[in-house]
């Protein structure tokens, strides 16, 4: 009892969550970084089971003063009911990405894969490391992250379906009836698209502030309703970022550098981020450049100059149109042609550094 009482200094509980159900694990960590697992359980992944999961929480965890942290995994939406249950309740709760807990996982030099052991490595995991702390996304961003999303799917759906029109039609033997199928099934598509492109500007209209702000930004020419709807929602309104550099790293347009020694190998952008607002961006860059905006316009010629490579140039242009936006949206400002906007991002802090002047075309 001695021992937990004064050398204990944080409970931490993993979970590895499925559709049905998830299974928890509960650890302690004590001064020394010695981690040890007291109990795990298996709970359903619904109200009834979240119910019986505080109640085991408050009974194992019951030293007071001591700090309650947990750690799950993004695994789809199936995480979502759990993490918003335990927010509302007041605990910490960490929800990380696949692929970082998968490599902790390795780290550690475990092989075997199940519930019980990756819910044993994230309370591991959430007692040796300082975890941001999660929150629930705001009900009019969920709400547009679903519109959006679903709008990427049609145009996908849509992309898919044209390619097999178009492989049908130029087969050796060309089967009519294939292609008219497909071509009623492009129509349907075009409805949905056109239903949901609606639907997702209604959701905005709906929200008067919301609407202002977006009007703000697509002044400028070439970025259009959807794009900036799309990084809101994949962003939930820039709620959680304190600066740019932050944004441009969750986006995946951080530099990465690959030297040591006497090697230097290429440097380039990470991709390790969201893809729906590097997706997103992706037109409006080019739009950008055709339409001589300025500021985008100075860029392009200024790196293309540089190294040559269009599509690097655009890769820029895509991150600096992304700090603009982020720009007005937190001023609530109005795009001006004419305004120089200054992205304080690592990367662009010395104007006529070497390193910085090709950063800023990758």
């Amino acid at each position: 009892m001695f021992y937990k009482t004064h050398f204990m200094t944080k409970y931490s509980i993993g979970i590895d969550i499925s559709k049905s159900d998830f299974h928890a694990s509960f650890s302690t960590i004590d001064e020394k970084q010695y981690v040890k697992v007291i109990r795990s359980g298996t709970f359903k992944n619904n109200k009834i089971g979240f119910e019986a999961f505080d109640k085991c929480i408050k009974t194992t965890c019951s030293i007071s003063g001591i700090p309650v942290s947990f750690t799950m995994e993004a695994t789809g939406v199936y995480y979502e009911n759990c993490a918003l249950f335990l927010f509302s309740k007041g605990y910490n709760v960490s929800v990380v990405l696949p692929n970082k807990s998968k490599k902790y996982i390795a780290a550690l030099g475990i092989k075997t894969e199940n519930d019980k052991v990756d819910a044993k490595a994230l309370s591991r995991m959430g007692a040796e490391q300082a975890l941001e702390i999660w929150a629930p996304m705001g009900e009019f961003f969920y709400h547009l992250r679903s519109l959006t999303r679903h709008n990427q799917s049609l145009k996908e759906m849509r992309t898919v379906i044209n390619n097999q029109v178009e492989a049908a039609e130029n087969c050796m033997y060309v089967d009519k009836v294939s292609i008219r199928s497909l071509g009623k099934l492009i129509k349907a598509l075009e409805i949905q698209i056109e239903e949901n492109t609606e639907a997702i500007t209604a959701h905005i209209n709906a929200n008067e502030p919301v609407a202002k702000k977006i009007e703000n930004i697509t002044a400028i020419k070439g970025v259009g309703v959807l794009t900036v709807a799309v990084i809101l929602a994949e962003t939930n309104g820039f709620e959680l970022f304190k600066n740019i550099a932050q944004l441009v790293s969750y986006s995946g347009y951080d530099v990465i550098e690959n030297q040591s020694g006497s090697h230097t190998g290429k440097t380039k952008i990470s991709k390790k981020g969201n893809s729906r607002i590097r997706r997103a961006l992706h037109m409006p860059s080019f739009c950008l450049v055709t339409h001589d905006v300025k500021v985008f316009k100075d860029l392009y010629e200024r790196t293309v100059d540089k190294h040559g490579i269009k599509m690097k140039s655009y890769v820029a242009i895509q991150k600096k149109l992304l700090g603009i936006i982020y720009t007005l949206w937190k001023k609530n400002e109005k795009f001006d042609e004419n305004y120089q906007s200054k992205i304080t991002t690592k990367e662009e802090k010395v104007e006529h550094s070497s390193r910085i002047s090709f950063a800023e075309a990758v």
